[in-house]
């Protein structure tokens, strides 16, 4: 059985050029036939490339370390070779696709491209890089919203009707595959109504448009310049597109992201019953024919339909004027529901249609943010440049092949929130600081000051002594207010 994958990379990232943003790129084109190929697809990839974006993130990982080999061990020599001596922590990065819904800065993209990270940065086609803030995100329909802040008006798209797509319509993806920024790929709407279990609110577009690791969070276009769905998913063996790829319906981002805007999280409606899906045998026991609704197994007895004259055995057919075709189907149809709208219920109780009605609630996502694995608080965090000093003896200088010659402080440790963290590691000797020479631990602390108090906020500048080879690293210091 071929594996079903999310599109995102972990690799690097080559952001590309393109015309200049600030515009609204979705107006539909005039008579756009959306089942005829266009003679070419480079007008339509121009005009909306400045929407589209490269998302990078990276994550602080606390791998819990090895246990090292004493010191003056014949084996000590192996505590790098085997990462035993990393401080149990290690920085993730990843890289994935997202686009500018609006001129003052909101972004959706998947929530699997930045679920976890420390810092996420958007790239646009010309190469700006922007840090954004996390304004939501739905683990359930694997969406999140972003926000950056730029000194001008950024151009972005709208969203299509999903709902009018349909099978043979020709789309297009942008987005980053493999870290390769800016490219474009075009097939048809496959599918519509797509399961591939990947979630109770599955409803996906699969298309033939390549799409590959790094498209999530990326934009399928209609041939009228509007999304039509977000790349989300692909199912291939080899991890590579296999022409079979999967999008979150245009209709259904929509609202979610304008929930995770307005509320910082997704709403949805809740009706408080258990449900099991109808076969042709259990449609005739009820007197009906085919295998539409479902059947109430339990009623919640806090829930909404327990205020409602819903009965275990109920077979529900309709909720809210939408033929309810099975449970997927309610689950759906009720997640879509305006949360404290009355809603008319039509059902089959003692093989007698009836209707009621219900006040539908809000379902209680709970906070999945509760079990998020936390870094450990430390001393280093505090410090402006997250390093532990300490003074270098024989000891270190044995250990870390410490040149006789070589005078500074050393790297004892490195907070994996601070600065510094992928830039010096233990065993670093720190010989200037700002172009002073640092001899002691003291020295090196009144340089931090120093940099601290300069009102250009330029960098500190460190020259360091790596095993013997020199080096230099510019250090952002923390802000202090």
């Amino acid at each position: 059985m071929a594996n079903w994958r999310h599109a995102a990379l972990v690799g690097s990232l080559m952001a590309v050029c393109g015309p200049a943003a600030g515009q609204l790129l979705s107006e539909p084109l005039s008579s756009v036939d959306q089942r005829v190929a266009p003679e070419s697809f480079s007008e339509l990839s121009k005009r909306l490339m400045p929407a589209v974006v490269n998302i990078s993130t990276s994550q602080t990982i606390a791998t819990g370390g090895l246990p090292t080999f004493p010191d003056g061990s014949p084996l000590e020599q192996f505590n790098e070779f085997f990462g035993r001596d990393d401080d149990g922590f290690r920085r993730e990065g990843s890289l994935g696709s997202g686009f500018v819904i609006s001129s003052d800065g909101l972004i959706v993209t998947n929530n699997h491209v930045i679920e976890g990270a420390d810092e996420i940065e958007v790239i646009f086609h010309d190469e700006r890089v922007l840090e954004a803030e996390l304004i939501g995100r739905d683990a359930d329909t694997d969406l999140a919203v972003l926000r950056v802040r730029s000194s001008t008006p950024l151009a972005f798209v709208e969203f299509a009707d999903s709902d009018a797509a349909e099978v043979g319509d020709w789309v297009m993806a942008i987005g980053n595959p493999f870290g390769f920024g800016g490219s474009v790929s075009a097939g048809i709407i496959s599918a519509r109504n797509r399961n591939i279990q990947a979630g109770r609110y599955d409803d996906f577009i699969q298309t033939d448009a390549a799409i590959n690791r790094g498209n999530s969070g990326g934009p399928l276009f209609n041939l009228s310049g509007q999304v039509v769905g977000v790349n989300t998913a692909i199912i291939s063996p080899t991890g590579g597109s296999v022409g079979i790829g999967f999008s979150i319906p245009a209709n259904l981002a929509k609202r979610v992201s304008g929930q995770l805007t307005e509320f910082g999280k997704a709403r949805r409606g809740w009706l408080g019953v258990n449900v099991q899906d109808v076969d042709n045998a259990i449609a005739e026991a009820y007197g009906l024919s085919g295998d539409d609704g479902v059947i109430v197994t339990s009623v919640d007895e806090a829930g909404p339909a327990s205020e409602a004259d819903l009965e275990v055995g109920d077979l529900i057919l309709d909720f809210d004027g939408r033929r309810v075709e099975g449970v997927r189907s309610l689950t759906r149809i009720v997640a879509d529901t305006e949360i404290g709208k009355t809603v008319e219920i039509e059902l089959v109780r003692d093989r007698r249609a009836r209707q009621t009605s219900v006040v539908l609630g809000e379902l209680d996502l709970g906070d999945d943010e509760a079990d998020a694995p936390e870094i450990p608080q430390t001393a280093l965090n505090d410090n402006e440049i997250g390093v532990e000093f300490a003074e270098i003896d024989d000891d270190a200088r044995r250990r870390f092949g410490i040149p006789r010659d070589i005078e500074g402080v050393l790297v004892q440790s490195v907070s994996p929130r601070g600065p510094s963290f992928g830039q010096l590691v233990k065993g670093d000797v720190i010989v200037e600081m700002g172009f002073e020479t640092v001899a002691s631990i003291d020295e090196a602390a009144a340089a931090i000051e120093t940099a601290k108090s300069d009102a250009s906020g330029r960098p500190l500048l460190l020259r360091i002594n790596r095993r013997g080879q020199d080096a230099f690293i510019s250090i952002e210091l923390n802000d202090a207010s």
